[in-house]
């Protein structure tokens, strides 16, 4: 109820995308052993979607968002917005402008808020910088976008000249939301966003999330191993085993009715939450 409509055309489309890492196992001298990471994954986030990417850590969950926000090579396609690439060397991709174009349309909030930003600069002068890197506005223009930012995450006018080590946890979270909404992307992409937060705090950014998207439309891909939050925040989820997307459907239909073996597996290690099969499906526990 209230929610922001959603729009037919995707704001992402992910085919056919893989990835591997190249290791040696025994050093600097030992044969490169190839390990594949992502394999033919592919999926859609339709514009003010929230999408849930579940799955056990090391399945490949994050390195799909690294290859989203093109910061590790990849094969297959990903198309942002319109804006569509194919897997190129991180470095090249790097040095071009389809970088810049890119970080206009995507951004990231990362697990750990207290990493993702520079402890010896003021709150104000972290919110400024994507403007001022893409040379957005005046510097009257650019104060005035921070002060609104700062009441969109929820924090008043004194943090401005607060720096990161002043801040709690939840403070630090909503700060890295604000510096990635500052460029008013259509996507975010967030890994785990409240893993590293206490239980009370984290539901706040869950709904501080939700709320973004009502107000504002934004796409969310919430990359996640807690099935509990993902169900309680996402419209779509897809699950992903070993590199591979197993299922995806509606939040309702992978709950109640989860057709892969892994799917059900995962919900029964949720404690206190009933699984339904394909023969016995459950109603949404959500609308409870």
């Amino acid at each position: 109820m209230g929610k922001y409509p959603l729009d037919a055309s995707p704001i992402l489309s992910v085919k056919d995308v893989s990835n591997a890492y190249i290791s040696r196992r025994y050093g600097a001298f030992g044969k490169k052993e190839e390990k594949k990471v992502l394999n033919h994954v592919s999926l859609e986030i339709a514009r003010g979607e929230l999408f849930g990417l579940v799955g056990e850590s090391g399945c490949g969950k994050t390195t799909l968002g690294k290859c989203i926000l093109g910061l590790i090579d990849y094969e297959g396609e990903i198309t942002i917005d319109g804006l569509k690439s194919g897997g190129m060397r991180a470095a090249r991709y790097q040095r071009s402008s389809l970088r810049r174009t890119r970080a206009v349309k995507v951004q990231a909030v990362f697990q750990n808020p207290a990493g993702a930003l520079n402890p010896v600069m003021r709150v104000g002068w972290l919110l400024e910088e994507p403007l001022r890197v893409h040379a957005i506005g005046t510097k009257a223009e650019r104060e005035k976008q921070v002060d609104e930012m700062l009441d969109l995450v929820g924090l008043d006018l004194s943090y401005k000249k607060r720096k990161p080590r002043e801040l709690s946890s939840g403070q630090k979270q909503r700060v890295s939301i604000g510096c990635a909404l500052m460029l008013r992307p259509k996507l975010i992409i967030a890994d785990e966003p409240v893993s590293a937060l206490d239980v009370s705090v984290g539901a706040q950014i869950l709904n501080l999330l939700r709320d973004l998207n009502r107000k504002l439309g934004l796409s969310l891909l919430f990359i996640s191993h807690n099935l509990s939050l993902v169900y309680y925040l996402c419209d779509k989820i897809a699950v992903m085993r070993k590199g591979e997307i197993l299922e995806q459907g509606t939040a309702e239909d992978i709950y109640s009715n989860p057709q892969n073996a892994y799917t059900r597996e995962l919900l029964k290690a949720v404690p206190g939450l009933p699984v339904g099969t394909p023969d016995t499906p459950l109603r949404d526990y959500r609308a409870l």
